[in-house]
């Protein structure tokens, strides 16, 4: 048996051209596409609008391999977190993150994660495939759904902070956000999604040329290099020079400012000689900085800084006028925050 081909691999010429080959015409290719994107079906039988022969022709020859919800959690605070099971079994997390005047979706780039950030459950996880684009973008639309039935609002920002790496897995998250940002698609605004990297600055630098309209964020959790080798040890084959070179690049080509996620941890990266080197390293390009608040993952190893460090980053920021902002983490009751996707599973 020949096996068959995911339809939303297809392009929109492509899906045309299957048409014209199966003696049918190019605009058949149209109203498919629009019922697997634009309308996120999940089976052929429901496209109404074409034939039950044409509906089984696609049958005979294709799959939509959609993801599904396998469990859902709902925080005290109003945060939820799934369970995403995909075509093959595995499991990765999505969160929605609502507040008075936004709903947030955090989803996921890889099942695992190919770096390896001692202070992050996902990282825990070996990095078993990166997901495909359709399963990154169905991971806005069910989120979407939520937002709309649980806080009566769409879905109005996107963030790929879930699992992995999403620079890691280049070509489908760019493909993701193509098709999020259609009008043949979901039509939202690429000001309203944030991409979130722990440092790739080859990556970074091919971002940087395709001109994106996105949002960059990087996690830094510490501008000196030994220290934050220790923390990320990835960053010994990305060094924070190479990381900097990026980012003077990035905004050069797109003007865009850059946010730099930045946990500070007692006893590691709490000094005033840390706090001396962040502001250093802001100084490169225009950026703001998010201080998060750090949730364990049962190890020890890691601990929260004193109330007394956090404002003395806080202070010396906004001494060198740098903008701060201090993240309180959501959904820690059901481990949906920064860095616990998978802590559980």
């Amino acid at each position: 048996m020949t096996k068959k081909k995911d339809i939303r691999a297809l392009t929109k010429e492509q899906l045309r051209d299957f048409f014209v080959e199966n003696g049918d015409k190019a605009f058949r290719g149209n109203q498919v596409y629009e019922w697997l994107w634009s309308k996120s079906l999940h089976t052929f039988d429901a496209m109404t609008n074409i034939s039950i022969e044409t509906r089984e022709m696609l049958e005979a020859n294709f799959v939509i391999n959609h993801i599904k919800v396998d469990s859902m959690q709902k925080s005290k605070d109003g945060t939820i977190k799934n369970g995403i099971k995909l075509h093959d079994g595995l499991i990765v997390e999505s969160v929605l993150i609502p507040t008075e005047k936004r709903t947030t979706a955090c989803v996921s780039s890889q099942v695992g994660c190919s770096l390896d950030c001692l202070f992050c459950a996902t990282s825990r996880l070996k990095r078993m495939r990166n997901l495909n684009p359709d399963e990154i973008y169905d991971q806005v639309v069910v989120i979407d759904k939520q937002s709309r039935l649980y806080y009566d609002k769409k879905l109005t920002n996107i963030v790929f902070m879930g699992m992995g790496e999403p620079l890691m897995n280049y070509k489908n998250v760019m493909k993701s956000i193509e098709m999020i940002t259609s009008p043949e698609g979901l039509g939202m605004s690429s000001k309203r999604i944030t991409v979130s990297t722990s440092g790739v600055p080859k990556m970074i630098k091919m971002m940087a040329d395709e001109e994106v309209k996105f949002n960059l964020a990087v996690s830094l959790h510490s501008a000196i290099d030994e220290i934050r080798t220790k923390v990320m040890p990835f960053n010994a084959t990305f060094p924070l020079k190479d990381l900097r070179e990026s980012l003077e690049y990035w905004y050069e080509k797109t003007g865009r400012a850059i946010t730099y996620e930045y946990i500070v941890w007692g006893g590691i990266n709490d000094r005033k000689e840390d706090i001396k080197a962040l502001v250093a390293f802001c100084k490169a390009v225009p950026c703001k900085i998010n201080l998060i608040e750090y949730n364990p993952i049962d190890d020890g190893e890691f601990q929260q800084a004193s109330a007394s460090a956090i404002n003395n980053y806080i202070s010396n920021l906004e001494m060198n006028d740098i903008t701060v902002n201090v993240r309180r983490s959501r959904g820690k009751d059901i481990d949906a925050a920064c860095g616990q996707l998978a802590n559980k599973s």
